[in-house]
């Protein structure tokens, strides 16, 4: 059996920069790189957090990935290349 690879779809996900996550801090909400130890801002609302993050996430051809205050997954919004995109239409 041949098994053709999309190249375009499997270079563009390699350039993919690093995921944007929107967390719960003990003064409210904070963006921060994953994988970095450190926030790369602070906001008094998770709302001002996603703003915050979607440019981050455009120009880093990444996602944001949403934290409820319980720390868990909430939402994700991709603003890169996705070679599986989802069916739903949330936006």
């Amino acid at each position: 059996m041949k098994v053709q690879f999309d190249t375009i779809a499997l270079k563009e996900t390699l350039e993919m920069g690093k995921n944007q996550h929107v967390i719960k801090t003990d003064d409210g909400w904070g963006v921060r790189g994953e994988g970095n130890k450190r926030l790369t801002s602070e906001h008094k609302t998770q709302h001002n957090a996603i703003k915050a993050a979607i440019p981050i996430a455009k120009n880093q051809k990444s996602e944001v990935v949403i934290h409820g205050r319980d720390g868990k997954i909430r939402d994700k919004d991709s603003y890169g290349p996705d070679p599986c995109p989802p069916k739903d239409k949330k936006h």
